[in-house]
């Protein structure tokens, strides 16, 4: 059966990544040394460790896993534990519901955190995995420390994602309906109506996040550079980097840029910029 693409531009990085020389150097996403799996909530859960030091969870994409981040696992984890999860339904990551929520998902890794005692973390996410790092902020706010992501939304129309962006979704998911109710094609839509009728993210609940974050996106991104002003402009300790010339795929094709502005935001405090200091 031709697999039916569910998200353009998390296949075209996924593309890229598997054409650079450095992903191949460890299966990152199926590596068995640095593998684990926890069964909770309907879930078993698939998740990776590597490095000593203060926990980071990386957060992939619509569609995507574990091996997205390559370029991200080894730069952090010289000095973060870095925890790489695939997401519910995503990699190796089972779902054993019928239903799928973005919910759902923060929700499995607060339980993931649990498990490991682990009190609190740093976060970076990429689409999706942005979109789990603001509802991780919201729904346990005491489980992130920072969090830093590009490319997300807060609702699924043609102003949290580009007319031509969600047209793609809306096609692929019709497409989907068309093919036999196969496992396969049960669980492709699943992360396909993830997108097309999530998140419903409101500004309300922005204000409440508590955690100094770095939104990050694309000039010519997925997501509308107005949208991603406005996630910025209403949490409370936020910063704001709009990176030239790039689309979706920040962390691939602007990754040396995205890894060391994100350690620089991770290990130096929050600042609040007003007054006169604006004109630094």
């Amino acid at each position: 059966m031709k697999r039916i693409p569910i998200l353009l531009p998390a296949l075209l990085g996924l593309f890229a990544l598997l054409t650079q020389p450095s992903a191949a150097q460890v299966p990152y996403g199926n590596n068995p040394a640095a593998g684990h799996y926890l069964e909770t909530r309907g879930v078993k859960l698939y998740y990776e460790t590597y490095g000593q030091g203060l926990p980071l969870l990386l957060l992939h994409g619509n569609g995507g896993s574990i091996s997205n981040m390559s370029n991200q696992i080894p730069y952090f984890s010289k000095d973060y534990k870095v925890i790489a999860i695939d997401t519910r339904a995503h990699g190796k990551s089972k779902n054993l519901l019928d239903s799928l929520t973005f919910e759902q998902i923060v929700d499995d890794f607060n339980a993931l955190l649990d498990t490991l005692h682990l009190d609190s973390c740093y976060v970076i996410g990429w689409s999706d995995g942005g979109i789990d790092a603001l509802l991780l902020a919201i729904r346990h706010p005491d489980k992130v420390k920072k969090m830093a992501f590009t490319g997300a939304n807060l609702w699924p129309d043609t102003t949290g994602l580009t007319p031509f962006v969600w047209n793609l979704i809306q096609r692929g998911n019709v497409a989907l309906h068309k093919q036999p109710s196969t496992p396969e094609v049960k669980r492709q839509l699943q992360i396909s109506d993830l997108d097309l009728y999530q998140p419903h993210i409101t500004l309300d609940q922005l204000h409440h996040i508590t955690c100094p974050t770095l939104v990050i996106g694309g000039d010519h991104d997925a997501i509308p550079v107005l949208h991603t002003v406005l996630i910025a402009q209403n949490i409370p300790q936020s910063y704001l980097w709009i990176v030239p010339n790039s689309g979706h795929s920040v962390p691939i094709f602007k990754k040396d840029q995205f890894n060391t502005l994100i350690y620089d935001f991770f290990t130096h405090p929050y600042r609040k910029i007003e007054g006169i200091a604006t004109f630094q």
